[in-house]
């Protein structure tokens, strides 16, 4: 859909919106992708992709009702399913779709030099294929896929914010004997290094062969980020949703002021972080955003609200709206969730490197319970690796795992909605067949 119709259409729907409702918000997205995938070393597979979503939202008298859609061209169906949503739903206190404010609509994650080019993701993956003859391994798959899409946000109180944006992933598994290695990265620009990916990739599954047995016992462990990521995303973030906390699903729900872990960690939701692939100045409903200060120092400040939830329980958005996909509804999430705290060398002093887990969504999310398998740990001594793992779990807690920890990195990565470095936790719990 060229700009101009579908600026048109927004307003068109926003017009037919208001003699229905009382409010009216309309998101519109669309974008292009081109996806390509290794079978072995060989690519297999690529495709191009065009993709389009409509959302549609009404507020009328505190009832809410909301449609989606991906043939925009539908949008009399999707008004209409909308309104019945509303009519059926049971009222609620609501303060309102956010007023515009004087923002700088310039995105924060588009890479105008990023395009979906059949030529682009054929590098990604001949580079990464090249990363892994650094180490006698097996390529098992692979994929490269790069998109950009642009989205507009409108409602009836004449907010219209405009917006581009843009991603590039890669990845590959590798298997050397018995042990697999996997690897990936994505960013909103044209920075990856397909060879330190593959590399990488062929480094996990060669360093992990020839495991040892471990005992079952106490040990200093670190946490590669993408373990973190996990486990923190598992249950320590779904606690700060505002909509868990009243429903009495979140174990923080009256913990406000109070240490809830360790008086060196600071966790916040920062929306302008420059790597973070969820950079944004407004939400998914057009409130501003800004740095949200979760945890500061130990001590938990604030809960995370949308403006339906902010309205029911009698607060204020947050600005922590997001969407699941081009045609969703707007819900309580996070942008990018960053640590601050202590930064050291987490791996000079012994202590088991855990770069991945299995299970971690079979977490509880609401007493923090946890059991996975570890996937690629190793041993590690004043930064060196003494021997892989063989086969072991970690077992324990979220919330009080991270009441005591040993420092972070000083490196981080981007996994998704979080930013993050490796992170140091003592006395956690292994469970080894030794």
């Amino acid at each position: 859909m060229r700009w101009w119709a579908a600026v048109e259409l927004v307003e068109r729907i926003l017009q037919e919106g208001a003699r229905l409702a009382d409010e009216v918000e309309v998101y519109l997205s669309s974008g292009s992708s081109i996806a390509a995938r290794l079978q072995r070393r060989e690519i297999h597979y690529a495709a191009g992709s065009r993709h389009q979503g409509l959302s549609i939202r009404v507020i009328h008298k505190g009832c809410i009702g909301a449609s989606g859609t991906q043939n925009p061209d539908q949008w009399r169906e999707c008004l209409g399913a909308a309104v019945a949503g509303a009519k059926l739903a049971t009222s609620q206190p609501w303060n309102g779709l956010p007023d515009p404010a004087d923002l700088d609509q310039v995105p924060l994650n588009f890479d105008p030099d990023l395009r979906p080019e059949p030529e682009s993701t054929r590098e990604l993956l001949l580079g990464m294929i090249e990363g892994t003859a650094a180490y006698p391994v097996e390529i098992t798959s692979g994929s490269a896929e790069i998109s950009v899409y642009s989205e507009i946000l409108a409602n009836s109180h004449g907010l219209n914010y405009t917006s581009r944006g843009s991603n590039v992933s890669a990845a590959i598994e590798t298997i050397r004997e018995q042990s697999t290695g996997y690897e990936f990265d994505n960013s909103w620009k044209s920075d990856l290094d397909p060879l330190m990916i593959g590399e990488k990739a062929a480094e996990l599954a060669s360093t992990s062969t020839g495991g040892k047995e471990i005992a079952t016992g106490e040990y200093n462990v670190v946490l590669s980020p993408l373990a973190f990521s996990q486990l923190l995303g598992a249950v320590f973030i779904p606690a700060l949703s505002g909509r868990n906390v009243h429903a009495g699903r979140s174990r923080l729900a009256n913990l406000l002021g109070q240490q809830v872990t360790d008086p060196g960690l600071s966790i916040l939701d920062d929306p302008f972080h420059q790597r973070g692939l969820s950079a944004t100045r407004w939400d998914a409903e057009g409130t501003t955003t800004d740095v949200l200060p979760y945890v500061k120092e130990g001590v938990l400040q604030m809960f995370a609200y949308d403006i339906k939830n902010g309205s029911r329980y009698g607060k204020k958005s947050t600005g922590s709206a997001v969407r699941a996909g081009p045609g969703g509804a707007p819900s309580i999430g996070t942008h990018n969730i960053r640590l601050e705290g202590p930064r050291t060398d987490v791996l000079e002093e012994r202590a088991i490197f855990i770069h991945d887990v299995v299970g971690a969504h079979t977490a509880n999310p609401l007493t923090g319970d946890f059991s996975v398998e570890l996937s690629n740990a190793s041993v590690f001594e004043g930064g060196v690796r003494e021997y892989p793992i063989r086969k072991a779990m970690l077992s324990g807690n979220v919330f009080s795992m991270l009441e005591e920890i040993g420092g972070l990195s000083r490196q981080e990565r981007v996994i998704g909605s979080f930013i993050l470095p490796d992170i140091r936790l003592k006395n956690q719990r292994i469970i080894g067949n030794e």
